[in-house]
């Protein structure tokens, strides 16, 4: 797990990135507000800590960029400011949590896994994974290699079907009563056309191929040679 601390007390910050270095974590250290935005902004972090008060860019400053850039990394705020609104500007801005210093090193640790643990386990409920194609159902987002990918509302809602019965043939009457909430015609190829549609977003410029078709069954999404 990767740390950010913003922290521009020289012996507070070393401390922590000492300590918390030898609880297993890798720690990054960032002295005033400006480099710190600039990496909380650039890398890929698991968790953030801020102090307020900050040469350069001050915490609040730093979070509100972080949240209107779209990055939810968990912010935990170590600050000296223990007024009890500055706690709640924090947390209405959109920190996961506020610790007034002095703090014990033991309680700041806690909090830290407690939050990597919250964090790991949103990141598993609202993010569908196969390969390299990531679908993103909090901000309603697909990417396959790291390139965004554009889907109409039943496409985004077909491939998540997909992604959450993985592995598992769908046959097109259950398609089409859960993306499009009607009975199956045999008569249309609506399916058909989705799957195609979908298909050329999701597989024609990327290996391996994910969708499948399984002849006389249905569908599946998977990591396997076409049948």
């Amino acid at each position: 797990m990767k740390l950010l601390i913003v922290e521009d007390e020289p012996k507070t910050g070393h401390s922590l990135q000492q300590g918390l270095g030898e609880a297993g974590f890798a720690v990054e250290l960032a002295a005033d507000g400006t480099t710190g935005e600039r990496l909380a902004l650039e890398g890929d972090h698991d968790l953030l800590i801020l102090d307020v008060m900050l040469p350069g860019r001050d915490g609040w400053q730093i979070l509100h960029s972080l949240r209107q850039a779209g990055r939810d990394t968990p912010v935990l705020f170590l600050t000296a400011r223990d007024a009890v609104e500055d706690r709640v500007r924090g947390l209405e801005l959109g920190a996961d949590d506020y610790l007034v210093k002095p703090f014990a090193f033991a309680e700041l640790l806690a909090r830290v896994r407690t939050l990597l643990r919250r964090g790991q386990a949103t990141a598993a409920e609202t993010l569908l994974q196969a390969a390299d194609l990531e679908l993103d159902l909090l901000r309603r987002r697909v990417r396959r290699g790291g390139r965004r990918i554009e889907l109409t509302p039943q496409e985004f809602a077909l491939l998540e079907l997909l992604l959450r019965r993985r592995g598992e043939v769908l046959p097109k009457s259950l398609i089409a009563a859960e993306v499009w909430d009607m009975h199956f015609d045999s008569g249309t190829n609506v399916v058909e056309v989705a799957i195609r549609r979908l298909r050329t977003k999701i597989d024609d410029d990327f290996a391996p191929p994910l969708i499948h078709t399984v002849r006389g069954l249905g569908y599946v999404l998977d990591v396997r040679a076409a049948p």
